[in-house]
């Protein structure tokens, strides 16, 4: 994974690395954690259902705040 390739430290758990990376490279970060798969799954499968009838024209995000802006 490319976070860890950033470890200062060879041997540092993907824990460790997660961390160091959140405050060195993205500390606006909301999360200060990269999302996981199921949280990815969970906002495609909302926009996929019928409770999204109301969502339209909307940019829509699952990276946990990283990016101070969309555009």
């Amino acid at each position: 994974m490319f976070v860890q390739s950033m470890a200062s430290t060879p041997n540092a758990t993907f824990e460790q690395t997660e961390k160091e990376f959140f405050e060195r490279n993205r500390p606006t970060s909301f999360l200060r954690r990269l999302a996981d798969e199921s949280e990815v799954a969970s906002l495609v499968a909302y926009l996929a259902s019928p409770l999204a009838a109301a969502t339209k024209g909307a940019a829509i995000r699952c990276e946990g705040g990283i990016l101070r802006t969309l555009f």
